[in-house]
Formats: structure tokens, sequence, C-alpha cells
């Protein structure tokens, strides 16, 4: 009878988990850390009520919004590659965020950092899935990833206040710049890069109708969360919900789907979305499963 054993990591892979956790923490800090510095800025942009609440909100309605698509763009031009535009381009809007001199601006640089923050979850975990073979290993390395989310959302009020003792408003974005910078760094040395050898077409459609529904939805829930029943959150879970059926029909006809929906049928795949309830709202924790390569079995 022959054993069949699995590689087992090393300090290599180790030393890159911790790489990892970095971008995974910030991903969740950026949701928190914004909090404590409404005040301030709002005294020094003067932004209306509805701006205040997009410039809270967009980057978690974003991050949601293009988690599916991220996952599948991983599939395809690589999961190292997809984590490292993803560090550059958060960098770089954090850098925005922290000088907007409007209202407006701050709502795009958020919105930036929404695209390039839903770019960590499903490239994170799949490498991990990637570099981590040993199942006990695994499953040390992914409660260090879910850790990584939940010490992140805890940690930015926190260091936030820090900041706005001794800064302006701006300098709770600057904590990500050495970070990514960092990761900028490590990441090519440290990580291995995995794609799918067969990652068929991109399809920008579904890509499209994804976003627009899980926006919709997630939008139609604060909105009703926030003013209580009304005709406008309603209707925008409904057309959420609309769009969601037109995307899921699309997948049943591709090809190449942006999301394979036969994954939802083996065990592991409910267990992982059913394990996600434990987790912070939004963190971002449960990336829905692109493809095979993403999943967590």
């Amino acid at each position: 009878m022959s054993v069949v054993s699995t590689r087992r990591a090393g300090r290599r892979e180790w030393i890159g988990l911790a790489v990892l956790a970095l971008p995974c923490l910030l991903y969740a800090m950026d949701l928190t850390v914004l909090n404590l510095a409404v005040p301030h800025l709002s005294a020094d942009l003067r932004p209306s009520s509805t701006q205040l609440l997009w410039i809270v909100d967009i980057y978690g309605f974003l991050v949601a919004g293009s988690l599916v698509t991220m996952g599948t763009l991983g599939d395809r031009i690589g999961r190292r590659r997809l984590l490292l535009i993803g560090a550059a381009a958060f960098g770089a809007a954090s850098l925005v965020a922290a000088w907007s001199t409007s209202a407006e601006m701050l709502i795009a640089a958020r919105a930036l950092l929404g695209l390039a923050g839903a770019t960590v979850a499903p490239s994170t975990l799949s490498l991990i899935r990637n570099m981590f073979l040993d199942p006990r290993q695994r499953t040390v390395a992914i409660s260090v990833w879910i850790t990584s989310f939940s010490v992140g959302g805890a940690i930015g009020p926190l260091l936030g206040g820090v900041l706005l003792q001794w800064f302006w408003w701006g300098s709770v974005f600057l904590l990500a710049v050495p970070v990514m910078a960092l990761l900028l760094v490590l990441g090519p040395l440290l990580l291995p890069e995995f794609r799918d050898p067969q990652p068929g077409r991109l399809d920008l459609p579904s890509a499209a109708l994804s976003v627009a529904a899980v926006l919709a939805v997630i939008y139609g829930l604060k909105q009703l969360a926030q003013d209580g029943l009304g005709w406008p959150p309603a209707l925008s879970i409904l057309a959420g919900l609309a769009v969601g059926v037109v995307f899921v029909r699309r997948q049943h006809r591709l090809a190449d789907p942006l999301l394979d929906l036969r994954l939802f049928r083996h065990p592991s795949t409910c267990n992982w979305c059913w394990g996600c309830r434990r987790w912070p709202p939004g963190c971002g924790c449960c990336p829905p499963p692109a493809g095979s390569s993403s999943a967590p079995w």
C-alpha cells in the first residue's frame, strides 16, 4: 500500500503568510479607521449629508461588489500579480485620499480604494491555498488569515484616534502607504505565482451584472437600516435581486462563467460560507469562489 505524502510548508511559506496578512489587516482597517475622522474632514471639506454618506460607505460598497470579478481576474492574470497591482493602486489611492481638497475628490479616492481592496481577499486566500498543501498547516494559515481581518477592523478606530491626536484627518489614510510599499518589495521575493492553466474568457457583462446586483442590494439594506421601511430601499433591493437573477441565468448559459455556480453544490463551499457568519460584516473574509482554484478545499 503506497502512501502519498503532502509537501509541508517551510520557512519561506510562513514568512510569505506574514506578508499576506499585512494587506488583509489594512483592508479591514479601512472599513473602520475613518469613523473618528468624520468630524475633522467635515469641518475641512464641508461635504453635504449625502456626500458624507458616500465618503463613508463607497469603500465597503465597491469592495463587496467587486469581489467576484477580482477573484475571477486573479485566475486569469495570476493571483500574485493581481495582489501586487491591487497593493500599488491601494497605496496610490490612499495618497490621493489623504490630500483630498474636496468631498468629490475624497469620494473618488475611496471608490478607488474599494476596487483595489477587492483584490486582497480572493488573491491572498488563493495564494494560501496553493502555498500550504498540508491540511493541518493550511488550517493554521487560514486561521491567521481570518484573524488579520478581525484585528484590522478592531484596531482601525484605535490607530485613527492616535493619529488624529497629532496629525490632520488625512493621516489615517497614510497608514497603508508604507505597508503596501513593503508588500510590493517582498511579494515578488516570497510569494509564488499561481494562475488557472485554462482560465477561459473574462465575461465583462457578467462582471457588470455582479457588481450592479451586489451594490443595489447592499445600498437598499443600508438605507433600510438607516431610514426604516420605505419604497426607495425596497425598490433598490428588488432591483438588485432582479439583476442577480439575470446574472445567474447568464452563468448557466456561458461556457466560461464568471462564477461557476456548480461549486455551491459542493459541501465544502456551503460550510465555508456558513462559517463566514461568524466574521465581521463587510470584512470580505468569505469571497465567493470564482473558480475551483479559489475555493478553500
